[in-house]
């Protein structure tokens, strides 16, 4: 090819222009991420570590990172926090299940170790996002939470790290906020709540109502709590690691200190909870024998610990198979159950009154305190008008069924990834994983198509996602010129103080195959 400049090429046509770069230089681009939590940081991180030639902004509405934990301060979560360990091994945990806290703080040292930061605006919230398909951008109105202004910003690629642990709302009760004493969303804890001593209300069984129960039982004077749906209790994850019955342990001093100067130690007892949370994934598959096996072990273990008491064995075991709803590790949770001072309650609430919780039968329960453990909005549409190609709104596309290539893309929406989209492995073992690589179902109804679930292991998710099937999608060029990306005929193997015949060194490496 000719040196042809910026005249275009020997037809004569402007439009076709040959871009004064050498071949391989990265072009620039600017990425803006939503969320600075587990998926945002990974984000920065594997930026730095994998691309030149960038900007990258973190836009964060809460006060500092951290995500979902920097909102739930209460109960425990991941077994070791090996999640986002490829990172680091001298970000030091305490106890197997890290509680919320300490998972906080770990995050937090991993924005300031990498030096994070620098990427974040805290406080800042995107509440609009539209595609400009004539500049391949996406336009940004990014709202200044502590002054209320709204500004505009731009990125060539926007990346949804929100998740959908973000978006809590309350429970839809008649009354709730005719409620005269303090009323609380377990995503949005008050650190400075007490219960001590108080009557509290905790409602909702899932993964935050199982942490919280066991966590004030002790604490409380009495604690009513609502169960209205069975569920599958564990007594947690990789059981072989963690204490007897599943139970928590604080690591000895001498644990933490080979996991801080033994890299490699580390590094095996970390493989070995991950290898044992993955080879957890058959009791999902129907009737297969891991899964008849897994429903008489945990049938047996809850029944054991809910003593004689057949009205909570019959309201708390499922009749279902373990894996249609994802189980929930509850250590503490079922013996918390049969204390003296806790209340199960099976009937229905009818409306919420100033002195507490009014059931079914007209019965009050007077409370000081109402937790309302009920989760998210786990629609997966954005909390804000994200309109992409020929003006299509996300929200409306997936307002029936949402739908994504590979969990992490959308139709009519270019440029744009996400993290734990439709069709996440969530079914078994720590989420952190799945967001170094890229709960309820039925998108929050009672008989809609199941969109949280890989219909696969880990595993599969994780070699699905090694290599980029490039025939699955469109390409628009900015340049007409479709060999633009050449350049100017030379080449970045030709800078300055290159070996400029490196093809001597192996050259039987330079030869590829065409893989089919």
């Amino acid at each position: 090819m000719g040196h042809q400049g910026n005249n275009g090429l020997a037809n004569g046509h402007a439009d076709y222009l040959v871009e004064e770069h050498v071949l391989g230089d990265p072009r620039h681009l600017r990425i803006v991420t939503i969320g600075a939590g587990a998926a945002g940081l990974n984000m920065a991180r594997q930026l730095e570590l994998h691309m030149q030639n960038f900007e990258h902004v973190i836009y964060e509405k809460n006060s500092d990172v951290g995500g979902t934990w920097f909102e739930n301060r209460l109960g425990s979560g991941e077994p070791g926090l090996s999640g986002m360990s490829s990172h680091r091994s001298d970000i030091q945990v305490n106890c197997f299940y890290s509680p919320a806290p300490e998972i906080l703080e770990y995050f937090r040292n991993v924005a300031k170790k990498y030096e994070l930061y620098k990427y974040i605006k805290l406080s800042h919230k995107i509440v609009g996002a539209t595609w400009d398909e004539d500049e391949g951008v996406w336009n940004l109105d990014v709202e200044e939470l502590s002054s209320g202004k709204i500004f505009k910003d731009w990125c060539h690629f926007l990346i949804n790290g929100s998740g959908v642990l973000n978006n809590w709302k309350w429970p839809d009760i008649p009354g709730i906020h005719s409620f005269h004493g303090e009323l609380v969303h377990s995503a949005a804890w008050d650190p400075k709540l007490s219960v001590k001593g108080k009557k509290v209300a905790v409602l909702g069984c899932g993964s935050s109502g199982v942490q919280i129960v066991p966590t004030i039982q002790p604490e409380v004077q009495e604690l009513v709590t609502f169960i209205r749906t069975p569920t599958w209790i564990t007594a947690g994850f990789a059981q072989d690691k963690a204490g007897p019955n599943g139970s928590n342990f604080n690591f000895t001093k001498e644990q933490k200190d080979v996991f801080r100067t033994n890299p490699e130690a580390y590094l095996t007892y970390r493989k070995e909870v991950e290898n044992e949370l993955n080879n957890r994934f058959k009791f999902i598959i129907k009737d297969s024998v891991e899964q008849e096996e897994a429903v008489s072990f945990l049938t047996n273990e809850m029944k054991a610990k809910l003593g004689a008491n057949p009205g909570l064995i019959k309201h708390l075991i499922p009749d279902f198979a373990v894996g249609c709803r994802r189980p929930t590790p509850g250590n503490g949770y079922l013996e918390a159950l049969i204390k003296p001072n806790v209340k199960v309650v099976t009937e229905e609430i009818s409306e919420i009154v100033p002195k507490g919780i009014k059931l079914s039968s007209g019965e009050v329960l007077e409370v000081d305190v109402f937790i309302c453990a009920t989760g998210f909005d786990i629609s997966f549409a954005p909390r804000f008008p994200l309109v992409g190609r020929n003006g299509v709104n996300l929200a409306e596309q997936w307002k029936t069924r949402p739908s994504s290539y590979l969990t992490m893309a959308a139709e009519n929406m270019p440029n744009h990834f996400m993290f734990l989209g439709p069709n996440s492995p969530v079914g078994h073992g720590s989420l952190l994983p799945f967001i170094e690589h890229a709960t309820k179902f039925k998108n929050g109804t009672k008989d809609g198509p199941i969109v949280a679930l890989h219909p696969g292991s880990r595993i599969h998710w994780f070699h699905m996602l090694e290599s980029m099937r490039c025939e699955d999608w469109q390409w628009t060029r900015f340049n007409k010129n479709r060999f633009a990306y050449l350049g100017n005929g030379f080449s970045s193997k030709e800078a300055s103080g290159r070996d400029l015949s490196y093809y001597f060194n192996a050259p039987e490496e330079g030869y590829q195959t065409i893989k089919y």
